[in-house]
């Protein structure tokens, strides 16, 4: 715990310039605990198909929760690996450890046995807790070499599995009762962590603190969003997904709001029916949810009045899905920036100060610099490498010194490899990622780029643009389209989309090979899965 705490930079402007201070001593479950004395213990905190808690109700869980994890013989700091769906077992659980002075690891639910292997090896994680529907993955693949002895089932029965050791949980923490005192643990001690993708390698897992939380609320959700105890929030992302985390669990749970929890794949007719029923005030999303959603069957009739805003981050928004969505709601979409390193949104438009395409303005706590190649800051209208500081970024990587040292840079600065423009007033605009630079007919393309292009032709529904290499070594582009409307002539539309690359940006960046296909591969947080897209 030392090692870590002896890692975050002392002196940070950002938490200055937003007021941010905590005592030396202190648990992150205060975001749940401290509405019991602030009045509002018998408020909702959660609602939605899979039941409703008031936070009187809440805390009582996660202290069932807590006690059960004491009760397996976990030291403090030791992490328990959380397969869960979103219910009200998640942020009881999650709580509960937390409270407890463990450390929970939010796993994405699609993660396959050998995926799993490697997270339960990696953090050492003896004690998981799942979804009945998801104890088939923890099967001898998964457990193999793992410390893996208890598994906690939650909504519904055992299952399969080969851990030693399987508890159902309602049976199980029925013979816990009482208060649960918060661990006494300092605030850059560890809170929980998070998994990177894994596209590039296998996956990081980003450790943050126990002041990260109150951070992120105060630095984000205080300057954009100005939640209310009445809002109710409602995040299509998962929670184990750092944005619906903070948009799900942090949040809400600071002011005394509420959350909607909906289980399940995020279909639209079931996220409209969600809308219709529990009424949301404020909805987050991905560009690739607000493109589903505006085009889906029945969204002419859904109901919306209960939103007051709307939010994306994550990819790039772009005017045909923002206008889709304006058309649809009436609501303009919010867009930001973040990370999972830095735990949520650092850059963000405003309801009031917004550009179309531009990922936003700082938000307040982060400090964000651009620097070209040779680590020189770049002024205004300057492509550079977007670097982030701010009081919840991750110290480090677990276990990974090396891609801790490409990531975390002197002074808790964060690299994050995208570049950027900033124009005069502020805003930031993505160009795509340092890395993906690629030459083709002997001159330079960034695939992102010509993307963006793509996306923005009134035919297109969505598209994924990337460099692909041919059999005599020379890079092409290629693009995989969705269109609006079917019974088109493939031949016509691939010369049309070409002939608009040619004309909006430079002749030469036009896509070479261009596919059809009826929907584009997402990923577990949403995103369009590129490497799927590259495989097809």
């Amino acid at each position: 715990m030392t090692e870590i705490a002896d890692q975050v930079p002392q002196d940070n402007p950002g938490a200055r310039e937003i007021g941010f201070t905590l005592p030396e001593r202190y648990n992150a479950s205060r975001i749940l605990f401290d509405n019991l004395d602030n009045g509002n213990a018998d408020r909702m905190a959660l609602t939605g198909p899979a039941g409703t808690r008031s936070y009187r109700e809440l805390c009582t869980d996660a202290a069932q929760w807590g006690h059960g994890f004491k009760s397996l013989g976990l030291k403090r700091g030791d992490r328990i690996l959380l397969f869960l769906d979103d219910t009200t077992a998640y942020p009881a659980a999650f709580f509960g450890a937390v409270r407890a002075g463990f450390v929970p690891l939010l796993i994405n639910t699609l993660t396959p046995p050998e995926l799993l292997q490697f997270y339960l090896s990696d953090a050492g994680a003896a004690v998981a807790v799942a979804d009945a529907e998801f104890c088939s993955r923890f099967n001898a693949e998964a457990c193999k070499d793992t410390p893996l002895r208890t598994l906690i089932v939650v909504n519904g029965t055992t299952g399969d599995h080969a851990v030693p050791d399987a508890r159902n949980a309602g049976e199980w923490l029925a013979g816990f009762a009482g208060e649960l005192d918060e661990a006494d643990t300092h605030r850059n001690e560890m809170a929980f962590w998070m998994y990177s993708s894994g596209s590039t390698g296998r996956p990081k897992g980003i450790v943050h603190l126990q002041h990260d939380m109150a951070y992120s609320e105060l630095a984000f959700a205080r300057s954009v969003l100005k939640l209310k105890p009445g809002d109710i929030c409602f995040s299509v992302p998962k929670i184990f997904f750092a944005y619906g985390f903070g948009n799900s669990i942090t949040f809400p749970f600071s002011v005394g709001a509420a959350t909607l929890l909906l289980p399940g794949q995020p279909k639209p007719a079931a996220i409209f029916a969600a809308i219709r029923q529990y009424r949301p005030t404020v909805f987050f999303g991905l560009p690739t949810l607000y493109t589903s959603l505006t085009k889906a069957e029945g969204a002419d009739a859904a109901d919306f009045s209960s939103l007051r805003m709307a939010v994306s981050a994550a990819e790039v928004l772009s005017a045909d899905v923002f206008n889709g969505w304006k058309n649809l709601t009436g609501i303009e979409i919010i867009e930001g920036l973040g990370s999972t390193e830095v735990l949520h949104i650092y850059l963000c438009n405003r309801e009031d100060n917004k550009k179309l395409g531009a990922a936003g303005l700082r938000v307040p706590g982060y400090e964000i610099m651009l620097r070209d190649s040779d680590g020189r800051e770049v002024g205004d209208n300057e492509e550079g490498i977007l670097w982030v500081r701010g009081d919840s970024a991750t110290p480090l990587y677990w276990n990974r010194p090396d891609k801790t040292a490409e990531t975390v840079r002197e002074a808790g600065w964060i690299y994050t490899g995208d570049r950027f423009v900033r124009d005069s007033d502020g805003f930031h605009f993505f160009r795509g990622r340092a890395d993906d630079l690629v030459k083709i007919s002997g001159q330079w393309v960034y695939p992102l780029e010509v993307e963006l292009c793509l996306a923005d032709h009134p035919d297109v529904r969505e598209c994924a643009v990337y460099a692909a290499e041919l059999p005599d070594r020379r890079m092409t582009l290629r693009a995989v389209v969705v269109m609006n409307k079917g019974g088109f002539d493939a031949s016509e539309a691939t010369r049309q989309l070409q002939d608009y690359v040619k004309a909006k940006l430079l002749p030469y960046k036009y896509p070479r090979e261009v596919k059809f296909i009826d929907e584009l591969p997402k990923t577990g947080t949403g995103k369009i899965d590129r490497q799927a897209v590259m495989r097809m």
